[in-house]
């Protein structure tokens, strides 16, 4: 039976944590804002200091907030990544199981669950502390093939095509997506990933994706270009059907074929942006595979994303809320 959407990520727990000031940042040398990759020691060290403060564990890394975004709104949708034998892995399992009506996760012997610590100061900005733990370590698609073939959409991020083992399990995956004749999607989710990868994220465009989803920074470091030049230059040079390019507080704009939807941004207080890009892959993705049109689900993915932002944590879970987002959005076809 096939589903709506499949995800493969790099499976961590969310370690979530509101201060309110930078004056502890400072003390431990982050640089507010941005992710720093650690060592389990070093993570273990910063969550010891801030332990002291409210302390909110949740399933996530970004891939996974999108596929939970999409059983929310009530989406068919499963989630295939690697966490540890662990207590965290049994945690992210139920929260998994709680977003989708299931899993398809796979349990290292090997490795801890890999887990993220995001620092959300009082203007709404996050630190991150990253160690990737079992997730980056998966050998191979495995059992998670029929997921895969199963699917409407098979979506990915760009963390799983930095180099690593999550490299080829990813590529193959995007080879069973298309001989299957499932879409692909890719968030590219960080302007790290691209400026790693940036030739080989050509490549992996123009032979696999159908639809990408960049912000204004990942953009222009993919394509030296701006705004709507940008999302031209990723279609002309790859191919690539649908584009979207999340402004911000600008909004966003979706281009397929030779139409372009311009998608205002619903204005909320912000108290945590961690995963607004997520839920937006993940709302907009809910939209297409239900037949709306691009801009449709653009209104919806920002609607849903601005929630995320008035929220502390990845993922909106207040289904009755979503189900007026959805109702709300959708085009007069598609709720008839």
């Amino acid at each position: 039976m096939q589903r709506d959407v499949a995800g493969l990520g790099n499976a961590l727990m969310d370690a979530l944590v509101v201060v309110d000031d930078d004056h502890l940042l400072e003390e431990l040398g982050l640089h507010k804002g941005t992710m720093h990759l650690v060592d389990h020691a070093r993570w273990q060290e910063v969550y010891d200091r801030i332990r002291v403060h409210k302390v909110t564990f949740d399933s996530g890394g970004s891939c996974a907030n999108s596929i939970a975004t999409i059983g929310f709104l009530g989406g068919d949708a499963v989630y295939c990544g690697q966490v540890g034998d662990d207590q965290m892995g049994a945690m992210y399992a139920a929260r998994m199981t709680e977003a989708t009506g299931g899993h398809a996760l796979r349990y290292s012997n090997s490795a801890a669950t890999g887990k993220c610590l995001s620092i959300i100061s009082a203007d709404a900005e996050r630190t991150m502390l990253t160690d990737l733990g079992a997730a980056v370590a998966m050998q191979g698609l495995g059992e998670f093939v029929e997921q895969i073939k199963a699917a409407k959409i098979a979506h990915f991020t760009g963390y799983t095509l930095l180099e690593g083992p999550m490299r080829g399990t990813t590529l193959e995956a995007m080879l069973w997506a298309r001989q299957a004749g499932s879409r692909i999607s890719l968030d590219v989710a960080d302007p790290f990933v691209v400026g790693a990868t940036r030739d080989f994220l050509w490549t992996v465009l123009e032979q696999y994706v159908d639809i990408v989803f960049l912000n204004a920074e990942e953009a222009k470091a993919l394509t030296d270009l701006e705004g709507a030049a940008a999302a031209d230059a990723i279609a002309a040079r790859a191919g690539v059907g649908t584009v979207v390019v999340k402004l911000g507080s600008k909004g966003s704009f979706v281009r397929q074929g030779d139409q372009t939807w311009e998608v205002e941004v619903d204005r909320v207080e912000a108290v945590d942006t961690t995963g607004a890009g997520d839920a937006y892959a993940g709302a907009f993705l809910f939209g297409l595979t239900r037949g709306w049109d691009p801009g449709s689900a653009g209104n919806l993915a920002s609607a849903v994303a601005a929630r995320t932002v008035s929220q502390v944590g990845a993922v909106v879970k207040d289904r009755p809320l979503l189900a007026g987002l959805v109702e709300r959005h959708a085009p007069k076809a598609a709720a008839s």
